[in-house]
């Protein structure tokens, strides 16, 4: 027989997912509006002083996703952290990878980062394009993040377009930590088209992740770790933008005409495919881009793979995050991290090594499925559960309540104004 308490927590079960669902509404409603309309009103340092523009847009950017961090918080969804020190990579140049699995994937990420100082005000998502016309989307155009567009047809475009928004907006605005979930998409979606690549061109056939697509991780490397690339902050700033694109044709050729001299079968890619060890940094002297600027460009520093382990092998999901419907749990975050000396340039070396990231995934996942963790072998990092400060939470709540009543006041006033000259000039008239 049922306890009183559980008898209890049945019946707030449902109000709760109520209020809660009425609270995040209510949330949107005056937390994206208040972030746009600041913008907005600060426009005009844009003109006078540019990065301290963006540093102002990143602090409020950061604030905004504290408060999508809350919604799972508050649900009972905690995270827990394994696997390796990422200290080292919190103010350098990372590509973070993971793989994907559902629409939590992104929220809880961000629970993830909130804590970690000078991540969020300093992340780019690549994101799929249909986001965009979420109410999420105008705040990711401001903030310049990318949206990729899917499909064939789109491939080529958008690598020329994400090489285009890295030396255009990732380097310029001195952006720290970028994004990217390889696998393309959802993996209940993509999951059985996966195992029909991989059984066609020899590959292990994988249950719990998908094979991952290159292209957008190889557009980063080409950009941020080739010789021609033009990494480094302020410095690639002052590149002219007509440069820029000549040299992003020219990569683009030079990539084109090696694909074109490769074989089509993608098992190729897996034969004589050995890791490029050297730090591609410390030979870019004689980089154009460098040549231009005077001094040694800067480089993507790290790449963090993330591993998502959600319970039982069943996803949360936004609709669970949001009314939290669904009983408490830990999703777990294993952590790889590596320098980028250690990762490969060349497209068929890149591809073995993203190949093999995810087939380790596999078998972590397999181990988590199993046994409710991940191994811990030599991490440096036991099992942590990521702690969140409410206090910080009402703070950010009493800004954001207190900014969309100034600016509600605002414009009753300049509509009062407004009216007062329509009228004045009809008088006149």
């Amino acid at each position: 027989m049922p306890s009183c308490s559980g008898l209890i927590s049945e019946v707030i079960k449902y109000p709760r997912a109520l209020f809660r669902t009425v609270f995040v509404i209510v949330n949107n409603i005056y937390c994206v509006p208040t972030y746009l309309i600041w913008m907005f009103l600060l426009l005009p340092l844009k003109k006078i002083h540019e990065s301290y523009y963006y540093k102002i847009e990143g602090i409020l950017f950061h604030w905004l996703l504290a408060n999508v961090t809350m919604w799972s918080y508050t649900a009972g969804y905690d995270l827990v952290e394994m696997g390796d020190d990422i200290t080292p990579a919190l103010d350098e140049r990372t590509l973070v990878i993971a793989n994907h699995q559902s629409t939590s994937d992104v929220p809880l990420l961000m629970a993830t980062f909130n804590v970690k100082k000078g991540v969020l005000p300093n992340i780019m998502w690549i994101m799929d394009r249909l986001f965009k016309y979420t109410n999420f989307g105008a705040v990711s155009l401001l903030h310049q993040d990318f949206f990729i567009a899917s499909g064939k047809s789109n491939r080529e475009r958008s690598l020329h377009d994400l090489k285009k928004h890295l030396t255009q907006s990732y380097i310029p605005r001195e952006r720290k930590w970028m994004v990217l979930f390889p696998e393309g998409g959802f993996l209940r979606k993509r999951k059985e088209v996966s195992q029909r690549f991989a059984d066609k061109n020899n590959l292990p056939v994988l249950n719990n992740v998908t094979v991952p697509r290159v292209g957008a991780m190889k557009a980063i490397v080409d950009v941020l770790g080739s010789p021609d690339s033009p990494c480094g902050g302020a410095a690639s700033a002052r590149i002219p933008s007509a440069v820029v694109e000549d040299e992003l044709e020219r990569t683009s050729r030079q990539q084109q005409q090696q694909e074109e001299s490769q074989q089509d079968d993608v098992s190729s890619t897996l034969i004589n495919s050995e890791a490029i060890n050297t730090d591609d940094c410390d030979n870019f002297k004689d980089s154009p881009f460098t040549k231009l600027n005077g001094k040694l460009s800067d480089c993507l520093e790290y790449i963090l793979d993330i591993t998502i382990g959600y319970p039982n092998g069943k996803p949360l999901d936004l609709p669970n995050i949001v009314h939290g419907f669904r009983n408490p749990c830990q999703t777990y975050l294993f952590y790889r991290l590596y320098r980028s000396s250690e990762v490969p340039r060349d497209s068929e070396s890149l591809t073995r090594w993203l190949y093999d990231r995810f087939f380790e995934k596999e078998k972590l996942l397999e181990e988590f499925y199993r046994t409710g963790t991940f191994p811990c072998g030599s991490s440096a990092t036991l099992p942590t559960v990521v702690q969140q400060d409410l206090l910080r939470f009402l703070l950010i709540h009493l800004f954001f309540v207190t900014s969309t009543y100034v600016h509600y006041q605002l414009i009753l006033m300049l509509i009062n104004y407004s009216n007062v000259m329509y009228v004045y000039l009809l008088s006149n008239s």
